[in-house]
C-alpha cells in the first residue's frame, strides 16, 4: 500500500528529506560514530589502528559503526585482495564535511567549557540543597 500526499509533489520531498536527515543524525549522533570520525580524519587507517585510535571502542561496536558510516557514505572501505586481506577505512568527502561541523562542535564545547561547568556546579549545588 502506497502513502497518499495531500500536499505537492514539493511537500512530498521535504517530508522524505526532512525524514531521512533525521535518520543521518540519529546514526551519527553518537558518540562512536563522531570518536571515528575525528579519529580518521585526513588519514586512512586499518580496523585495528582505528581501534587503538578509539579509545574503549569494542571490536563489536567499531564493526557496527563502520558498517553505519560506510552506509551513509561518509566512509570508504578499501579491501585488497591479499592474504590475510587487508582493509582501509577513510572519511568519504560528505564524511569530510561532517567532521569541518564535528571540529566546530568541539570548538564551542572548548570555548564554552567554563560556563557549562559553572552551570552545572550550581544545578548540582541547588539540587542538593533540595
Amino acid at each position: 500500500m502506497t502513502k497518499q500526499y495531500t500536499g505537492s509533489p514539493d511537500d512530498a520531498d521535504l517530508r522524505r528529506a526532512d525524514s531521512l536527515a533525521r535518520e543521518i543524525f540519529s546514526d551519527v549522533a553518537n558518540k562512536w560514530a563522531l570518536l571515528i570520525i575525528e579519529a580518521l580524519g585526513e588519514r586512512t587507517l586499518r580496523f585495528s589502528e582505528l581501534r587503538n585510535e578509539v579509545d574503549g571502542i569494542s571490536h563489536k561496536m567499531l564493526t557496527q559503526n563502520l558498517r553505519m558510516l560506510e552506509r551513509n557514505g561518509l566512509i570508504g572501505r578499501t579491501v585488497y585482495p591479499v592474504v590475510p586481506p587487508r582493509v582501509e577505512y577513510a572519511l568519504t568527502e560528505p564524511g569530510q564535511a561532517l567532521r569541518v561541523t564535528i571540529d566546530g562542535l568541539c570548538d564551542w564545547t572548548h570555548r564554552y567549557l567554563g560556563h557549562i561547568e559553572a552551570a552545572r556546579h550550581r544545578t548540582d549545588a541547588a539540587q542538593a540543597g533540595r
